[in-house]
């Protein structure tokens, strides 16, 4: 069988890799995976997509010198892509053997594994395999950090075609809002599953692409952050109702990143103070939040996610709703929706993994009544090499639009 030769890419990104050890103080970055559930690995290391991962194996990125394979004997070839000596093992005992090699020399190694699984994001490696690394003397650190260099970066097309996505995303969002008055006005019959079709059907219109379809919910149903109509499962819409929109998609091209915000109106010509009110004290929050943000870069400060959340929920703890806000402030975008990078976290985790630059998260704080309306206003942030705070999208919501005015 004929070996490919690492592509001038890779041996670029294994350069790259090792420097980031280098300044971290890291030994290695030892990489494990067993039928592709470390997708950090399988997209790290450009893993081939047609090729079978029915055995385990570990790729060793040292610090300095040469990476070292470690790879099971029916699958010998699937790291040939990548540069470093092979080692070949057939049974446990081989494997055990053959990890003592590679990892020779080794004092801490960087996997994907988050002490007391406080950030279980990264957490893709198991218990026993952790400890298999141990029984050889090798400190085991998380790559959370790492793993955000080599992940959850946008490249600058991505965020330029990101920018492009936001504000189509921004038309869409006005264009709904006008179908539901258009439809409340003239009496017609409308549902939740309507609008959500409606703007499935904008997304097709503007080639984009979303994994799942988004969000409307009224009244009560927007009380549940998570709710999602279904063809089956939905209200209808009437005038006085309380309508809250989700929506997130990306540009229908490799690379694309995703958009991903919420706007809120009331289908009626003046809102009612108690979702003007409630909308004030949500709306404060997320730019207090933006400010904490912009002051932190402009200063050099490092900033983390769990950070960042503790300025949003303060704000509506202050307000006196901090019971009613039932979920982190923010979650990573990339490629996915919910992406590898740091997370506005420090409720459902304490997400100390610092934001960096060329990366993007939501801000998207709430106030939940859930029998009765929820508040939330999602905007997208985007940190630039410079570290300017950028929101793709804006003017970023105001006030509740008043669907009928």
């Amino acid at each position: 069988m004929t070996t490919p030769s690492p592509s001038p890419e890779t041996l670029s990104k294994i350069n790259r890799i090792q420097a980031a050890l280098r300044e971290c103080r890291i030994d290695g970055w030892l990489f494990y995976d067993f039928w592709k559930r470390n997708e950090f690995a399988q997209r790290i290391l450009e893993y081939p997509p047609h090729l079978l991962n029915t055995r385990r194996f570990f790729y060793l990125i040292p610090a300095n010198g040469t990476p070292q394979k470690l790879v099971h004997s029916i699958e010998r070839w699937n790291l040939d892509h990548l540069p470093g000596e092979k080692t070949i093992f057939l049974s446990w005992q081989s494997l055990e053997s053959g990890l003592k090699k590679i990892l020779g020399g080794m004092k801490t190694v960087a996997m994907e594994y988050s002490p007391g699984n406080a950030i279980p994001y990264i957490s893709k490696v198991d218990a026993g395999t952790v400890e298999m690394v141990r029984r050889h003397g090798v400190e085991v650190v998380s790559s959370m950090d790492l793993a955000q260099i080599f992940e959850s970066r946008w490249s600058d097309e991505a965020y330029f075609d990101n920018l492009d996505t936001a504000a189509v995303m921004h038309s869409i969002v006005y264009k709904t809002f006008a179908m539901m008055g258009d439809a409340v006005r003239s009496k017609q019959k409308l549902t939740e599953y309507d609008v959500q079709q409606f703007m499935l059907k904008l997304f097709g219109q503007h080639q984009l692409v979303t994994a799942e379809a988004p969000n409307c919910s009224v009244n009560a149903n927007s009380g549940n952050p998570h709710y999602e109509p279904t063809k089956d499962v939905h209200a209808e819409i009437h005038e006085g109702d309380f309508v809250l929109l989700d929506l997130w998609a990306k540009k229908n091209k490799p690379g694309a990143t995703y958009n991903d915000i919420t706007w809120v109106g009331y289908l009626g010509a003046s809102v009612p103070e108690k979702y003007a009110g409630i909308f004030s004290i949500v709306k404060g929050a997320r730019d207090a939040a933006v400010d904490f943000l912009r002051e932190s870069f402009s200063q050099r400060k490092t900033v983390r996610g769990c950070d960042v959340d503790d300025v949003a929920r303060k704000y509506i703890v202050d307000h006196g709703y901090g019971e009613n806000f039932i979920h982190r402030t923010g979650h990573s975008i990339t490629e996915d929706l919910h992406g590898s990078g740091a997370n506005m976290d420090n409720l459902e985790t304490r997400d100390e993994r610092q934001i960096i630059p060329q990366t993007s998260f939501s801000i998207e704080p709430g106030i939940y009544f859930l029998e009765e309306f929820g508040i939330r206003s999602e905007i997208n942030v985007y940190i630039s090499k410079t570290g300017e705070v950028i929101i793709p999208g804006e003017p970023r919501q105001q006030e509740v639009v008043a669907i009928l005015q």
